[in-house]
């Protein structure tokens, strides 16, 4: 008697969402609190964010169903980049700047070094709430892409050298950006 041949099993290709997270929402989809979470936003079941964004932080977050995929874009020795856009109090001069990429000291340990610049004012969305204005203080944009991820990471080394960040966006995460994304958008792209 033949066997009947079976299909052959490929396993299904992971999800990956691409989620511009707005400020004030939590990492996560639940909350005891009651504070805004991913849930509001994302009703996929079983994807889960590859990596955190601060509460007070927006921009891109990846979300997959995969757990491989999730270690390796969040885990800090697969080096993925990460670039974010910051605007800070102040207007950092070029020794700062160099300061920065240079790496500066956190909790008793250097940073890794990082890749920054000054850019002109991103055309983003509306804040809200907004950031605090002064008229007497200045603020700069830089660009930051680190390549680990230390907890509140770009906040402590802006301030470290004397420049606070007000406003901190995510804008890429590896080959992956938020363009097209308004806030609280996602979409589904394909993983390799």
């Amino acid at each position: 008697m033949r066997g009947v041949a079976l299909p052959r099993y490929t396993p299904a290709m992971p999800r990956l969402i691409l989620f511009n997270k707005p400020y004030g929402v939590l990492t996560q989809f639940t909350d005891p609190d009651g504070r805004e979470t991913l849930a509001s936003y994302v009703k996929i079941p079983g994807v889960y964010p590859a990596g955190r964004l601060d509460r007070d932080s927006e921009g891109l977050l990846l979300l997959t169903d995969d757990g491989r995929l999730q270690q390796r874009l969040s885990d800090p020795r697969f080096k993925q980049p990460k670039t974010y856009w910051v605007q800070v109090e102040g207007e950092p001069d070029e020794p700062s700047l160099e300061q920065l990429r240079r790496g500066v000291i956190l909790d008793g340990k250097p940073t890794q070094p990082a890749e920054v610049r000054r850019m002109k004012e991103p055309a983003l969305w509306p804040r809200n709430p907004p950031i605090r204005f002064r008229q007497s203080i200045p603020t700069a944009w830089l660009e930051i892409t680190l390549t680990e991820g230390r907890n509140r990471q770009v906040r402590r080394m802006t301030a470290a050298v004397g420049f606070p960040t007000l406003r901190l966006v995510r804008y890429a995460i590896g080959p992956y950006t938020l363009e097209g994304l308004a806030p609280g958008e996602w979409r589904e792209v394909k993983t390799n």
